[in-house]
């Protein structure tokens, strides 16, 4: 089960990022968008409805999660550019999952997630080294995140929930 939870592993923070790490992150994020249209564009209904694991989100609630996480990422992102270290506030994923919204088709998401990412890439493109190692604190980890680990987290954050939604379709084994 852990093995589905986790199918690329747990989100490794580091100590600091080079340039080439950057820049693959920045990679990761401009391309998310086609990278989830490649998965999703055979996914039937059924996939959809299905969790990646006993207790899991389905496919579906995946996608729309992904569009709501991301949104939160360009929020932080702009009130860390704009305010100086801000305490973030924090969303309950879970509960989120389960509202009314997440029932919509996941066009609707995938749109978003697509708005989204290109704000969130002309915005991270532009920065300079300074800018990248300004913080926000997060008061559900109680920890300080610098941007730089802000964009190492959601290139992960993409590609783990893309693995999920390859388990829903039967397209990965772990």
């Amino acid at each position: 089960m852990i093995a589905n939870q986790y199918p690329i592993g747990d989100f490794s923070r580091a100590e600091s990022y080079s340039k080439e790490e950057l820049d693959a992150f920045l990679n990761a994020l401009k391309t998310f968008p086609d990278d989830l249209d490649l998965v999703l564009w055979d996914i039937s209904d059924e996939q959809l409805n299905t969790a990646y694991r006993e207790g899991g989100w389905t496919a579906r609630q995946v996608v729309h999660h992904l569009a709501d996480s991301h949104m939160n990422m360009l929020v932080r992102l702009k009130w860390t550019l704009t305010e100086d270290t801000p305490k973030i506030k924090a969303y309950y994923e879970d509960r989120w999952a389960n509202l009314p919204d997440y029932s919509l088709p996941i066009s609707v998401s995938v749109s978003m997630l697509k708005g989204i990412h290109v704000k969130i890439v002309q915005i991270l493109e532009n920065l300079s080294d300074e800018e990248l190692n300004r913080k926000y604190f997060h008061p559900e980890s109680q920890k300080y995140w610098d941007l730089k680990t802000v964009m190492a987290l959601y290139a992960w954050h993409g590609k783990h929930h893309l693995a999920h939604i390859k388990i829903c379709k039967g397209e990965w084994k772990a």
